[in-house]
């Protein structure tokens, strides 16, 4: 099913500030590099001092990489197991019955991840189009200091099946007619012209090249639904076809996720581990131009 409420506006959001049924959530993420030789691709770095910084009045914040993550896996932002999510949603007074409106700094790749999770779960939200960017852009208000939080609630979910997939799948679906697997990374790190700072450079065999980057305008909004629309029918995206989505840690794809499932695709699904898992295991096939 196509979801066109997910996305909110600006105005929008503006207008319904301060309701009592609102939950505002500020996802941002930083990746910072990290030494040459590292064994990670990158530090993950919670915005919370950005959010201190300045934030949409009423905002909490929610960190991907603590309690709404896998810590214990290899790699970075991996979905944990529904009981973790469900206390940790809880206690930031989400549940299924509230207005739940998600936005980022910089990109809105971290709100459209946590915005997938969420659906996942069976828990509808929103996405704030353009972020606290276009927010600022306008001269709409901001407050600072640390976030003050909503009541705790219970969260329960319900999840959905299918919206996560692992190496075996994707590497099982390589060749398959009915499949296709879409890369939401660059178009140098998707043929393998530059090295790749999650191991082996280059990309899932087959697999064809949507990059996040071309969904987005230089406000920080999502493109057209009509732009996104041609752009993935060019590389041979169908509604026929089961898509795999897959970045460097399954989070830029959710940009991709995010418009596919607006423009009414709905056989998606993510590689979580992406190619943060795949470029590393020197026994998945890998393909450069």
């Amino acid at each position: 099913m196509s979801q066109p409420a997910a996305l909110i506006t600006t105005t929008q959001l503006a207008s319904i500030l301060g309701d009592s049924n609102l939950r505002l959530y500020d996802c941002t993420t930083y990746n910072e590099p990290v030494p040459p030789g590292s064994d990670v691709p990158y530090r993950a770095v919670p915005g919370d001092r950005t959010f201190a910084a300045g934030h949409i009045p009423g905002a909490d914040f929610l960190d991907l990489q603590g309690a709404f993550s896998d810590t214990s896996a290899q790699q970075f932002f991996m979905m944990p197991g529904v009981a973790q999510l469900e206390a940790a949603f809880g206690r930031h007074g989400a549940d299924a019955s509230k207005t739940i409106v998600l936005y980022s700094i910089g990109t809105m790749m971290w709100s459209t991840r946590f915005w997938w999770m969420l659906r996942s779960l069976g828990v509808d939200a929103q996405v704030l189009d353009g972020g606290l960017d276009k927010w600022k852009q306008e001269g709409r208000p901001v407050e600072t200091g640390a976030p003050k939080g909503y009541p705790a609630t219970t969260f329960k979910a319900t999840p959905r099946a299918g919206f996560f997939v692992d190496k075996t799948t994707v590497k099982a679906r390589i060749g398959d007619p009915s499949t296709i697997t879409v890369n939401a990374l660059g178009p140098q790190f998707h043929k393998g012209l530059e090295p790749s700072r999650y191991g082996r450079p280059g990309r899932v065999p087959g697999s064809v090249n949507v990059s996040a980057a071309t969904l987005v305008n230089a406000d920080k909004t999502l493109t057209s639904l009509a732009d996104a629309e041609a752009k993935f029918a060019a590389e041979g995206v169908t509604r026929d076809k089961n898509v795999i989505l897959y970045c460097g840690g399954g989070i830029s794809a959710t940009i991709d996720l995010f418009l596919l499932t607006q423009l009414g695709y709905d056989k998606l699904t993510l590689y979580d581990a992406s190619m943060g898992e795949w470029a590393r295991d020197s026994a998945l096939p890998i393909e450069t131009d």
